[in-house]
């Protein structure tokens, strides 16, 4: 009798067991997975380090951050005001536009012209806005120039700060509060990534190739042989790493009020 209760007890463990385990993994698979750290486009990111050298205030993750708030980081993007990956009005364009892959045109819609242009424009903002309140630190004169990026400096300057205007709020805040800091964590780790990369191209030297002997004779009846002669190579110079491919997400733009 105990036996067969106890018999019984063990089934119905290994039933409940089973059955947790299964509620475990159904909630595994159906949770939502969390989002990953955005990147930049690798086919972007040349142009964007060296348009984050133009002002101090710039940097890498804040461009970044504001292509992503502007177009997605989509070369194509129109919201009918504005235009490009760096979405530039028209009126703005034809002042700040430059030429920057050398072709002989600025063209609004190729990156490589956009994109210098766009740190140019948000490098004179940074100058506009120190007379505005707030505009003396370094936060607060990133706010105001994005705010006026997006709004027109006038807006700003009229509004002594951030204009009370829904679209140019929204879109400070996401840059300053939501992609910004996303956009340096993932700067963080792709630096890091880079120097342990190359970090370990010089420290792995390339194999040194082995030459066959060349015979030696000895002409003392006492005693002959053959000797060994081998030549080490120096390692070669670091190459260039190829950058991995990265596919850029797409968002809508928002509509723009720059004048």
């Amino acid at each position: 009798m105990l036996s067969r209760t106890a018999g019984l007890v063990a089934a119905f463990l290994a039933g409940l067991a089973l059955v947790v385990a299964a509620v475990l993994v159904v909630r595994q698979l159906t949770a939502p997975s969390k989002p990953g750290l955005p990147v930049i486009p690798e086919a972007r990111r040349p142009v964007v380090e060296v348009a984050a050298r133009l002002c101090s205030p710039l940097s890498v993750p804040l461009l970044a951050a504001q292509i992503d708030a502007e177009s997605g980081w989509r070369a194509d993007a129109d919201s009918g005001q504005a235009q490009g990956i760096s979405q530039f009005a028209p009126d703005t364009w034809k002042e700040w536009g430059r030429d920057g892959n050398g072709d002989g045109k600025a063209d609004v819609w190729e990156p490589r012209d956009a994109i210098p242009s766009q740190a140019r424009y948000l490098c004179h903002l940074y100058t506009v806005v120190e007379e505005v309140p707030g505009g003396s630190t370094r936060l607060g004169s990133t706010r105001l120039a994005l705010a006026a990026y997006n709004a027109g400096p006038s807006a700003v300057i009229r509004a002594g700060g951030v204009p009370k205007i829904h679209e140019t709020r929204g879109y400070v805040d996401k840059i300053m509060n939501d992609l910004l800091p996303k956009y340096r964590k993932s700067e963080a780790k792709y630096q890091e990534s880079e120097a342990k990369h190359r970090s370990k191209k010089r420290g792995t030297p390339s194999p040194s190739p082995s030459f066959p002997a060349s015979p030696s004779s000895s002409s003392s009846a006492s005693s002959s042989g053959a000797t060994a002669s081998s030549t080490s190579l120096s390692p070669a110079p670091d190459a260039a790493a190829a950058p991995p491919s990265t596919t850029p997400g797409a968002t809508a733009p928002p509509t723009r009020r720059r004048r």
